[in-house]
Order: C-alpha cells, then sequence, then structure tokens
C-alpha cells in the first residue's frame, strides 16, 4: 500500500536563497521517527527526474511498510509547463502540501493565483495542508486603514493564510522554523494523521472490493464504530464595556468630583478609569509628571481646562468623608462643562463612539462653531504624547474597537501602587488593587466593598486559599478582560479562584483552556503525562464546573485504552466508573471481537483481509 502526496509553492526566503536542499518536505522525511529511508534513497537518481522533470520525486517508507511518494514543485513556471502530468499528479493525490514563506510575499500570490484555481478544479474531498514557514520580520500588525498602505507588502499575515485555507476547507499550520518542534510535532502530526486518515480509506475501499470479488465466507474483522462526540462548551459574550460604563452610573467608590465655575457639583467619577484613557488626567492627579509627558499640548490642555481645590472652606467640604474625601476639580471652561457628563459617559463607553457624542453635544450647544470647540479639546484629552492627534477623522475610528485596547490602558495600572486604594495581602507579600475595577467587575467584590463587612473600612485585606500568580491572574482578567494561564494546571487554580469570586466567563475562558489543551495532545503525551485526569475531573466537580466535569468523563471514556493503565483510574467514583465503562472507545464488545478475529487468523493461517 502507498501514499502519494503533491507539494506546491516555495516556502524559501526569497531574499536568502542559497539553493540547499533542506526544504520543509525533505526536512521532514529526513528527521521523522515513522519514516525510514537513508539519504540516497530520498532523492530519485537523475534518470527518474528527467523523465518527469516537472516535480521532485522523494520515495521512502513510513509506519515500516507503506511506500510514500513525494512530489514536491517549488516553482509554477515548471508546474505550467507539463500540464498533462501535472494535473494527473494532482488528481491522483492523497494529500496536496501547499507552502510558503511568511516574508515571501511573491511566493504567496504565486501559490494564490495560480496553484489554488488548479487545484479547486481537481480537488475531490482531498485533505490539504496550507504551511506558513518563517518568522516574519515585521512583528507589528500592519495598519488596516483603507487609506495607508505601508507594510503591505513586507510579509504576509495570518489573516491572509486563514483566509485563503477556508477557500480550500484546509488546515492552516503556521512553522516558524524547520527545526524538530515545528517539522516533528507540529508539521508532522497533522500529515501524519491525514496519512493514516487516507490509509483507513484505502483499507475500507479495499475490503469493499475483496468483499464484491472474493467468496471468501469466513469470519470478517470487527468494524471499529466511531466514539461518541465530545460535549461542546459554549463561550460567555464579554461584558467588559458595560461593566465600566455601569460604574459611572452606580455612583460605587467616587474619587474625584467635578464642579463648574460656579463651584456647583456637576458630576462624579473614578480616577483609575480617566487615566486609564487621557494623559491629560495622568497629568492632573499626579500619576505622571511634566518631564514624563514631555508634550506641551497635553500640559497646555491640562491647565486650561481643569484645576484642583484642596481649599478646607470649599462649599460641602464639611459634609464629605473626612476619612478618604474625593478629589474637588473645578472644571474652567463653561461650554466644556456643560457637556461633562455626555462626554464623560463617552469615555466610560470605550471612548470611540465619536457620532454619538456629537450627537449628544448638540442638543446641549445650538452653535455648530461651539460644538466643534468642545470635539477638539476631547480629542486633545485623549491625545497621545509625542503623537500628531490621530483623532481627526472621528467616524474612521467609529468602527474600531473601544480606546481600552490602545495606547495606556487599565493594564498600566495592574499591580501597580499608583492611584490604589486597597492593598491584598496574599503569602507575605502585598499586592494593590483599585476598588472601582473590581466592584464594576466582580458582584462578589462589591457586596464585599460596599455591605456591612470589614473589608469595606479596610485598606490592607488577606486573601486565603490562593496563590500570588494566580490572584494576579484573576485580577488581570478583570482589568483587561483577558488571560493566558501558562499550562492546565494553572487554568485549574485560576477556575477555583473565579468561581470562588463568582466570575462565570472567567471560568468559562478556563474550562476552554484546559479543553483545548487536552484536545491537542496526541495519544503518546496523554499516556506519558504526569497531570492527574481523574484528580482534574473531582476538582471541577467539587467547584461547581459543570461543564468541564462533563467534558473530562466523555474523554476519558474516548481515551479508555489510555487512563485505564493509569493507577489513579481507580479513584473514579462507581457512577463515574459506570459512565466511563458504558461509553468507552473502543467498545468492550469492539475488542472481543478483533480477539477473536485474530485467533481465527492465526488458527486457520489465513492471510488478514485488512492488511
Amino acid at each position: 500500500m502507498s501514499i502519494h502526496i503533491v507539494a506546491l509553492g516555495n516556502e524559501g526566503d526569497a531574499f536568502h536563497q542559497d539553493n540547499r536542499p533542506s526544504g520543509l518536505i525533505r526536512t521532514y522525511l529526513g528527521r521523522s521517527p515513522l519514516v525510514s529511508g537513508d539519504e540516497s534513497s530520498l532523492l530519485l537518481n537523475a534518470t527518474s527526474t528527467v523523465a518527469r522533470p516537472v516535480f521532485t520525486e522523494y520515495q521512502a517508507s513510513a509506519f515500516g511498510n507503506v511506500k510514500l511518494v513525494v512530489h514536491d514543485c517549488p516553482v509554477w513556471d515548471i508546474f505550467d509547463s507539463d500540464w498533462y502530468t501535472s494535473r494527473n499528479l494532482i488528481g491522483s493525490a492523497d494529500i496536496i502540501v501547499i507552502k510558503y514563506n511568511v516574508n515571501d510575499k511573491f511566493s504567496f500570490h504565486e501559490v494564490k493565483d495560480n496553484y489554488i484555481p488548479v487545484i479547486k478544479r481537481a480537488l475531490n474531498s482531498v485533505p490539504v495542508i496550507i504551511a506558513a514557514v518563517g518568522t516574519r520580520q515585521n512583528e507589528e500588525l500592519p495598519c488596516t486603514c483603507p487609506l495607508c498602505t505601508s507594510d503591505r507588502g513586507s510579509c504576509v499575515s495570518t489573516t491572509e493564510g486563514i483566509q485563503l485555507a477556508k477557500e480550500l476547507g484546509a488546515t492552516y499550520l503556521e512553522l516558524h522554523s524547520l527545526d524538530d518542534f515545528y517539522i516533528g510535532k507540529y508539521f508532522g502530526g497533522v500529515l501524519e494523521y491525514f496519512m493514516i486518515q487516507a490509509l483507513n480509506q484505502k483499507t475500507s475501499e479495499k475490503m469493499k472490493k475483496r468483499k464484491m470479488s472474493n467468496s471468501f465466507h469466513g469470519i470478517r474483522p470487527p468494524q471499529l464504530e466511531q466514539p461518541e462526540k465530545m460535549p461542546v462548551l459554549k463561550a460567555e459574550a464579554s461584558h467588559y464595556n458595560s461593566d465600566l460604563n455601569n460604574l459611572l452610573f452606580c455612583c460605587q467608590c467616587v474619587d474625584v468630583v467635578f464642579y463648574n465655575p460656579d463651584l456647583k457639583e456637576v458630576a462624579e467619577a473614578h480616577k483609575i478609569v480617566l487615566c486609564a484613557v487621557s494623559h491629560v488626567f495622568m497629568l492632573l492627579f499626579n500619576v505622571k509628571s511634566p518631564a514624563d509627558i514631555q508634550d506641551s499640548s497635553i500640559i497646555r490642555t491640562t491647565q486650561d481646562l481643569f484645576a484642583i481645590n484642596r481649599d478646607p472652606a470649599f462649599p460641602g467640604a464639611s459634609q464629605e468623608s473626612p476619612g478618604n474625601p474625593p478629589l474637588r476639580v473645578v472644571v474652567k471652561d463653561a461650554l466644556f462643562c456643560s457637556c461633562l457628563s455626555d462626554i464623560l459617559r463617552f469615555i466610560y463607553s470605550g471612548a470611540f463612539q465619536w457620532e454619538e457624542l456629537e450627537d449628544d453635544i448638540r442638543k446641549k450647544v445650538k452653535d455648530s462653531g461651539d460644538v466643534s470647540s468642545v470635539i477638539e479639546k476631547v480629542k486633545c484629552i485623549l491625545k497621545t504624547p509625542g503623537k500628531i492627534n490621530c483623532l481627526r477623522n472621528c467616524k474612521t475610528y467609529q468602527a474600531r474597537k473601544p480606546l481600552w485596547f490602545y495606547n495606556t490602558s487599565l493594564k498600566f495600572f495592574l499591580n501597580k501602587p499608583m492611584l490604589a486604594d486597597v492593598v491584598f495581602e496574599i503569602q507575605g507579600t502585598t499586592v494593590p488593587a483599585h476598588r472601582a475595577i473590581l466592584v464594576a467587575r466582580c458582584e462578589v467584590m462589591a457586596a464585599m466593598f460596599n455591605g456591612n463587612y470589614m473589608e469595606a473600612k479596610s485598606v490592607l485585606i488577606p486573601v486565603y486559599g490562593v496563590s500570588k500568580e494566580t490572584f494576579l491572574s484573576f485580577l488581570e482578567y478583570l482589568y483587561t478582560d483577558s488571560c493566558c494561564p501558562a499550562g492546565i494546571f494553572q487554568a485549574m487554580c485560576l477556575l477555583i479562584c473565579a468561581e470562588m469570586y463568582q466570575v462565570s466567563r472567567l471560568q468559562h475562558i478556563c474550562e476552554l483552556f484546559i479543553i483545548t489543551q487536552l484536545q491537542s495532545m496526541p495519544s503518546r503525551e496523554l499516556a506519558s503525562m504526569n497531570l492527574d485526569i481523574v484528580d482534574l475531573l473531582k476538582k471541577a466537580k467539587f467547584h461547581h464546573s459543570d461543564c468541564l466535569s462533563t467534558w473530562l468523563l466523555h474523554f476519558i471514556a474516548t481515551n479508555y485504552l489510555i487512563f485505564s493503565q493509569k493507577p489513579e483510574f481507580q479513584d473514579l467514583s462507581v457512577e463515574e466508573r459506570s459512565f466511563v465503562e458504558k461509553h468507552r472507545w473502543p467498545s468492550n464488545m469492539y475488542l472481543k471481537q478483533l480477539a477473536e478475529y485474530r485467533k481465527y487468523i492465526h488458527s486457520r493461517k489465513c492471510r488478514c483481509l485488512v492488511m
């Protein structure tokens, strides 16, 4: 039995060509432990390559006794020179590999414009792998603005590769280098999976032909059924923007109050949110100094618009909390002050809904010149130091993400003492935080800081049962709406912390991370890993992670032959063991039938119909 692979495209760097035979296919054939064949036998001799000049042909043995034939064509002009041979080889291929270099836009367009149309016409349920080879020389994402063409020709983006894969229904891989990890484990794992699928398909077809033509009526080999489908875990939608927007209206943890020039209260706000989007407020609240910012326009905007009042005789000062009263800020510009509530709502919503802000200002300010003046002041507040104001055309920013994801952000204040009004004590160390963010993002924290609890009046709050690293990851999610656990163990610790503070979306993120990590492990890694999957299951159940616990039970049942050999398998409860035995794959019936069939084959000394 043989497998035919056709490789198309040039994965070499256009700027570093040295004609060395170190391409993707040859490197895989030389390094894979499943492929046998010495250096001289991989590349056919000159007489065979002259007979078929379109492709470089490699031959080797895979899985012991399966012949592996690879035809590699890196250049379209050569491919197009012998159309008949090229079309026949693509039509008879079991697997197609398309490759290009991420730093060579020409090789990508050659694949996209020339090879892809040919493959689409000849493709007949053949698996396709698209391999993007190399490390991008410019790691920064290119500008997607229609008017900006910078950086578009330097490298092929991940988005372009994924879009090409979607057109063909192909598997997309990024191979940053041709080392053992990317070639053997990453590319090789996917290619070997499709090789096994091709062998299974050919074996099935061979069995059908034998059944039709052969008069053999003995015991047939048992058919292995497909494993049950794993439960699907749905992710919870983000409510990050709405949480911060609601903070403005709930008036909790207010630490700054704005007044008009007549010293009448206009609005309440939170320093941490204002500083997260504006260097003007950083300068106003002494988070940064003028020397740090080094932008005269920001310094001038701060001085022209705002003034801090610390006068103890200020109207209403005696009614404020004597412990930690909010900072009083007087807005010097009366026109700007009249629209301050709309401007704050715009900032708390993410500072990107410019058209809505302009409409709200027009309702209060009739003169179009005054409207433009207020909008310009808002742009100056959101300006980045040292850069030309990029917010000139507000409509182009309407469809963009909120400003939390750009420039300064809440992550700048994570685990920093700046503006912090609460300190957590964990494992003998302290972690500063900001009550406003915690209250906005976590209902348990909101109840703790605003109820009749000791934490409501205390600055130093001890935290038990959680490591510092886990709690910092938890705070990172509250501040940024994202997290990236280092592994399955840390993800489980973070899930437990999220369950303790009742942050359901973070629980779902951790569940998805654990599931994704386990699904990506090959069988040999599952068999050798030290992770106790049963202990993971019990923790998931104890902490009310029903979706994860159900999925883990199915995962154990689907990989029954691996996990049943581990000592922790005996720790399953009676109910769990019953579920696993009922849904195990392969089933006990299949293993009995397979044993009987093997016994019959050896007793009759018959030739196996499968191999």
